[in-house]
């Protein structure tokens, strides 16, 4: 019986035994699932969302260093100063001519072609530098400086001229063009006709200087009145080949369109001698271009001509 008892009694212990056993893991299970519980339940406090138009942009970082101001662009060249002429020398400018700069320094052009060993044209180019004083002669520096504002030679027309920029104040060229009229005394039959032909510009029309003779390639040019070659060359723009002479008595009679020259610089010529043969103009016809000059200004020569040359 006691052995009944004790074996009851093992068997309880046992099963209490077991029983706590359970309970501790039921209590190890029920604490997990009540931890995991308290983290999923737990509520949290979602974080701020933020407008993007509210965002406050980076902050913008001044320069504090001066502004850099771009440098100026040098010239495609260099630019060369001019080396000043020496006395007795002078640097050709626009519109020069041989004759016009022998006028001016009081010297025989038939000189200042042969000082400068210029070509048979007589061409001269813009700043080339001309000896205008004879080889030796003494020239103080004045009488070249004053050649700054050398007179244009008389028989250049204005529309043609190659002059520097004018300034703004100076008036149209247009008005340029329209010289002052010139009182003629000289009477009808002063000059006779340069060449037969007839008259297919006059003078004034369109700028004209003097009139423009038709004629034929080769035929004899004829100087209008006794005087002296004082330019025979092409040297004049839009001239061709050109004589000018002088008269005694203030005129000067312009050959121009020349094929050939018959007469040089310095020659005495008689009214009637041949001294070019006609050329072809700029429109391509054959023709003379003829002008008179009074004290420089070009007069129609109409007036001033023999019998009609048609």
């Amino acid at each position: 019986m006691r052995k009944l008892v004790v074996m009851h009694r093992e068997g309880f212990e046992s099963r209490r035994s077991n029983s706590r056993t359970a309970i501790a893991g039921v209590t190890l299970v029920a604490g997990i699932a009540a931890g995991l519980a308290g983290c999923t339940s737990t509520p949290r406090t979602p974080a701020p969302i933020v407008e993007s138009s509210a965002m406050t942009a980076p902050p913008v970082v001044q320069s504090t260093a001066p502004a850099i101001t771009p440098a100026p662009v040098a010239p495609l060249g260099p630019t060369v100063a001019q080396a000043p002429v020496e006395p007795g020398f002078y640097r050709v400018k626009p519109g020069d001519t041989p004759y016009g700069i022998s006028r001016v320094f009081k010297q025989k052009p038939a000189d200042l072609v042969k000082w400068n060993n210029l070509p048979e044209s007589k061409q001269v180019n813009i700043g080339q530098v001309l000896r205008v004083a004879p080889p030796g002669a003494a020239v103080s520096a004045s009488s070249t400086a004053s050649t700054s504002k050398m007179a244009e030679p008389p028989l250049l027309p204005t529309a043609e001229k190659s002059a520097a920029p004018k300034p703004a104040a100076e008036k149209p060229a247009a008005s340029a063009e329209r010289e002052p009229a010139v009182s003629v005394t000289a009477p009808k039959g002063t000059f006779a006709w340069p060449v037969r032909g007839e008259v297919v510009r006059k003078f004034g029309a369109n700028g004209n200087k003097g009139i423009d003779i038709e004629g034929k390639v080769g035929q004899p040019v004829k100087a209008a009145a006794l005087g002296k070659v004082v330019y025979a060359g092409s040297g004049l723009r839009s001239y061709g080949r050109m004589i000018i002479v002088k008269h005694s008595n203030d005129f000067l009679t312009a050959y121009a369109y020349n094929e050939k020259l018959l007469v040089k610089e310095g020659d005495t010529v008689k009214q009637g001698a041949t001294i070019a043969d006609i050329g072809t103009g700029p429109s391509g016809t054959p023709a003379l271009h003829f002008e008179v000059r009074k004290s420089g200004a070009a007069v129609d020569p109409m007036p001033l001509l023999g019998a009609a040359g048609g």
